[in-house]
C-alpha cells in the first residue's frame, strides 16, 4: 500500500443482489480490499461472506458469481466455496 496518490487507484465494484425476502442479504464486514502491482496470477485477494435477517437464522445459502457478460475476465474471477 502507498501513500503516494500517483502510485494508487481506485475502482468501485458493484454487487447486483437477487432476493425475494424482506431484508436484503449484507455483507457480513466491510470489506475495503487492496491489491498490490506484484500479486501474482491466481493469487486470493479477498474473502468475502454474507449475512441474511430473514429468517430461518443460519438457513440461508448464498451463492457468489460474476455477471454472465463478465464470467470470462482474464483479470478477475470469483470462486464460491460454498460457505456463504
Amino acid at each position: 500500500f502507498s501513500d503516494n496518490p500517483k502510485q494508487s487507484s481506485q475502482i468501485p465494484v458493484f454487487i447486483r443482489i437477487l432476493d425475494i425476502n424482506d431484508h436484503a442479504p449484507e455483507f457480513a464486514n466491510y470489506y475495503e480490499t487492496f491489491v498490490c502491482e506484484n500479486a501474482k496470477a491466481g493469487q486470493l485477494i479477498q474473502t468475502v461472506s454474507a449475512i441474511d435477517k430473514d429468517q430461518p437464522p443460519r438457513g440461508h445459502k448464498f451463492f457468489f458469481e460474476l455477471v454472465p457478460e463478465f464470467a470470462v475476465h482474464p483479470n478477475f474471477s470469483v470462486v464460491d466455496n460454498k460457505g456463504n
